[in-house]
């Protein structure tokens, strides 16, 4: 096994693979910004080194400082977390040039699935339902009227490199067409600095449909159930759970057998997440992450099989702990991802917390890197915890929510909680009656 690995993150998930580590007897380094240097990831690490100034360019996304911390520390491996270089295929590239271990997929599978393009084309090769569309870039407006046209109102224009729901506008009717593309367009390469887009047919009320997977280097490969992840605003998930109302042991299963076998002959190896739109009984592939998922842990909680410890042992080229046969699901389980944010607006609350306490009892796990008098700095994602229950039915789930809500105290910012408890009460959540337009909707009737 690794003797110590670098975590090149920050936050609730570096914590997160810090312990995961520690459990398995691995040594931990831990990378931090300027801003960062009283995080919780830094005092908890056997190591600790500063990479740079507190922009995300010039420290967590600075690969020759997190390099050059593998060499100081001896670090044999680097395990990315989510966001930052956790899908960089360059990064990957540069670490093996320098005899650092990755824990994660492989660099040709994080450039196949992460092209958004080119995943829907792999994944269509190996027999995964895909959303009708164009058939790779959209070069401009005659092109894109043209596919429109086949294809039918509404439309979303996303963007090729895209992520986190930028670069994605709906488009309704063809008036609206040639502007949208502009817009597109232009937040795609501001924000990926790749201007390439492509096209899909609008679906109106679909969920949100997630497949986690795990794979070794031997070619084995297992899944563990879904995720729905239809609670969203702006594309942005605000709370996951597992088992999706929605869905029955045979449709686990169908989705489930056929995303591992189409992953199997592309030989994936390490965690990932295939992600559906799942409207009128039909499963339409959306996209790939190559990567541990924010939510993670309400698949560790129904299944107990823990996905940061299993990716460390598949980085070493140990085959998988178990069999599909040998993962059951049982129980249900809901994370809210608790945001330093206005629960009204949704503005950024960055600041210091004055007072933290996270609840507790049967059922109930916080993930976080927070503590009383830490600051949250303004210039990183806006989760400060997780806060993912347990139960042994989702009525049960949802009873200890609420109580958990309710005990949650984070004084001195701003947070996301108040809409949580909010959202409790409504007969649409309640029923799992929602879908990804569900927040917006219910925002805007609220006015």
């Amino acid at each position: 096994m690794f003797e110590k690995i670098l975590i090149a993150n920050r936050g609730e998930i570096a914590v997160r693979i810090l312990r995961a580590c520690k459990d398995l007897g691995i040594q931990t380094v831990s990378v931090y910004s300027t801003a960062d240097k009283n995080a919780m990831h830094v005092k908890m690490a056997d190591e600790s080194v500063c990479i740079g100034p507190p922009q995300s360019k010039e420290s967590y996304l600075n690969i020759p400082s997190i390099i050059a911390a593998c060499e100081v520390s001896g670090a044999e491996a680097v395990h990315p977390g989510y966001g930052f270089l956790s899908e960089n295929a360059s990064f990957v590239e540069k670490l093996r040039a320098h005899n650092i271990h990755f824990i994660g997929p492989k660099a040709d599978h994080i450039k196949t699935m992460g092209d958004k393009i080119l995943a829907k084309k792999t994944a269509e090769k190996f027999g995964l339902p895909v959303i009708p569309g164009s058939n790779g870039e959209v070069k401009d407006y005659e092109d894109a009227k043209s596919i429109a046209k086949s294809i039918g109102y509404p439309i979303i224009i996303k963007a090729s490199a895209g992520g986190g729901g930028r670069g994605m506008v709906v488009v309704y009717n063809e008036k609206e067409l040639e502007d949208s593309i502009k817009k597109a367009k232009t937040e795609a390469d501001k924000s990926f600095d790749n201007d390439t887009v492509y096209i899909e047919k609008y679906l109106k009320n679909p969920k949100h449909i997630e497949i986690q997977i795990i794979g070794d280097n031997s070619g084995n490969m297992i899944h563990l159930g879904e995720r729905d992840c239809s609670m969203q605003r702006r594309n942005q998930k605000l709370l996951e759970e597992t088992p999706s109302k929605i869905i029955d042991q045979k449709t686990r299963d169908y989705i489930g057998n056929l995303t591992v076998e189409a992953l199997k002959k592309i030989k994936y190896s390490g965690a990932g997440t295939v992600e559906y739109l799942y409207e009128n009984n039909e499963f339409y592939f959306m996209e790939m992450n190559t990567r541990l998922q924010v939510e993670h842990p309400v698949t560790e909680e129904i299944t107990k099989f823990d996905l940061v410890k299993e990716q460390i042992k598949v980085a070493y080229n140990s085959k998988l702990s178990k069999d599909q046969n040998e993962i059951n699901f049982n129980g249900h389980s809901i994370e809210c991802r608790v945001n330093a944010e206005d629960p009204v607006s949704f503005m950024p609350s960055p600041g210091k917390i004055i007072n933290f306490h996270a609840p507790g009892g049967p059922g109930v796990r916080v993930d976080s890197g927070c503590y009383s008098g830490i600051t949250i700095p303004p210039y990183y994602d806006s989760m400060i915890a997780k806060l993912i229950i347990y139960g042994e039915d989702r009525n049960t789930c949802i009873a200890r929510l609420e109580r958990a809500l309710g005990e949650f105290v984070v004084e001195g910012i701003k947070t996301t909680i108040p809409f949580y408890q909010e959202i409790l009460k409504e007969e649409k959540f309640l029923n799992g009656d929602y879908d990804i337009h569900w927040v917006e909707n219910y925002m805007e009737n609220k006015k």
